[in-house]
């Protein structure tokens, strides 16, 4: 049965999808572990979906890169063609805080329909106030980094999928925005819509978990197999010391 915290995940949202490439079969049991702590499970709402891993960079400047920002635009494009009204996009590295158990449904609970149109659960930097508690309001003007645990409202989702479409259209450095990283492209989705109401948990209601990138270029700890162990085991001793 899912705890308070994860019925509040399935109150406020109509869809929830978890991104993963189809090797990271690592990240699927850490992921499914994680919401096991807020006692649900896969299916119905909650689902893997299987992200885009293409075959070069194009205009973007990772082959990674690409694969995240296609990865969120095909979650945005079904959740628009078939009506969805609220959607909660996770990445299949994030951790939940150690509070978000207490801290989940009070949080959730401000985001009342007509209220909000983009909320991170969690970030890594936002150079803003952030002076209130639970949540905060974002400054159009200030970037957002990361995307490990975000929601759109449906007026988002419906100018999220033609502006993300404009900047696929676009070279890269476009003075209107061209391909990017994607959380610099939902910053700029932001600073070009005022209008859509933007909200952060304060403090963050979840983290990226250490483990190895599939964003950029693996450094040498990771693509040395011994060496990649080691990485691994202190990663999860230093998750261990962060929950």
């Amino acid at each position: 049965m899912p705890t308070k915290a994860g019925q509040a995940l399935l109150d406020t949202f109509d869809r929830i999808r978890i991104i993963n490439l189809k090797h990271r079969d690592d990240r699927r049991r850490e992921m499914t572990a994680e919401l096991a702590k807020l006692g649900l499970t896969l299916g119905g709402k909650i689902v893997f979906q299987e992200a885009c891993r293409p075959a070069d960079a194009a205009p973007f400047n990772s082959i990674g890169a690409r694969g995240c920002f296609m990865s969120h635009y095909a979650i945005l494009k079904d959740a628009l063609d078939d009506g969805v009204q609220s959607l909660l996009i996770l990445e299949d590295d994030l951790d939940f805080s150690r509070d978000a158990e207490d801290r989940l449904p009070a949080t959730l609970a401000r985001l009342t329909p007509g209220n909000w149109d983009i909320f991170y659960g969690g970030y890594e930097h936002y150079a803003g106030s952030l002076e209130s508690t639970l949540l905060c309001r974002a400054d159009p003007a200030e970037s957002v980094r990361t995307t490990h645990f975000l929601a759109l409202s449906r007026d988002a989702i419906e100018a999220a999928v033609p502006y993300l479409d404009r900047m696929l259209a676009r070279p890269a450095g476009h003075p209107d925005g061209g391909p990017m990283h994607v959380d610099g492209a939902y910053s700029w989705l932001r600073k070009d819509n005022p209008r859509l109401e933007t909200w952060l948990a304060v403090p963050e209601l979840g983290h990226q978990r250490p483990s190895r990138t599939d964003i950029h270029d693996l450094g040498l700890l990771d693509r040395t197999p011994v060496l990649r162990e080691v990485v691994n085991v202190l990663r999860r001793i230093k998750r261990s010391l962060a929950s």
